[in-house]
């Protein structure tokens, strides 16, 4: 599956590159719109990241991800910032999945036993510098490989694992192929791969490094990839 990010900062549409809210591109003022577009040229689901909640800036967009969700027809899988369980029931009442981080690896039991009822709609992110999982938007890095990751995160049920290599992400410079294989490599895990993909030559790579999605970013804003040719390959 290709699926289109709409990353949120200040309501408006924005593309970072490595997490650095101050390399920001501004590409819209109006997600809703984006969100239609991509909707209207064949994306079969969205992924919205609320960056103002994953960089703690004191402040949210989940009412703007709530308007996206309900304006389109396809799925939304929500991201950014979810750590309270509150959050976490919120989230699940208005789009269709959501993808855990920080709060997972931190409160792993507390976790474990909300997974257990909502699994199919759960996503593990996987956000990794050197195979290593960091958490709190990608500012500190945990005891985790990606690898163990995914297996401790199956024993609760969790089947798919959003994987951001942070040195890739926003970058056009191909995606980490090697850790992305190393992933795929653990049996019945769907790995999504997001970060650094530039071109159809990549997803091809993607997908033949065993990876089931495909999160296309700034190659798509800066229409070198679009969402027709890349669904045809993918």
């Amino acid at each position: 599956m290709v699926i289109p990010a709409i990353d949120l900062l200040d309501g408006k549409v924005v593309r970072l590159v490595k997490g650095d809210p101050d390399t920001k591109t501004i590409y819209s003022d109006d997600p809703v719109e984006v969100a239609e577009r991509w909707a209207a040229e064949g994306a079969e689901m969205l992924h919205i990241v609320d960056l103002d909640a994953a960089l703690q800036t004191g402040n949210n967009n989940r009412k703007m991800i709530y308007k996206i969700a309900a304006s389109i027809q396809i799925p939304v899988q929500a991201a950014g910032g979810i750590r309270s369980v509150d959050i976490i029931n919120e989230m699940l009442k208005n789009v269709n999945k959501i993808v855990l981080g920080t709060i997972a690896f931190q409160e792993p039991d507390l976790i474990g036993k909300m997974i257990r009822k909502k699994k199919e709609r759960i996503v593990l992110a996987v956000d990794h510098r050197d195979r290593t999982v960091v958490v709190n938007g990608w500012k500190e890095k945990t005891n985790f490989s990606i690898q163990n990751a995914i297996y401790d995160f199956q024993a609760v049920g969790i089947s798919e694992f959003l994987l951001t290599s942070v040195e890739k992400d926003g970058t056009l410079s191909g995606p980490d192929l090697s850790s992305l294989r190393h992933a795929s490599t653990v049996p019945g895990a769907k790995i999504i791969a997001s970060g650094g993909i530039s071109s159809l030559e990549d997803i091809l790579r993607a997908r033949t490094a065993g990876c089931s999605s495909i999160i296309l970013g700034k190659a798509l804003y800066d229409r070198r990839i679009s969402i027709a040719h890349a669904r045809a390959l993918a």
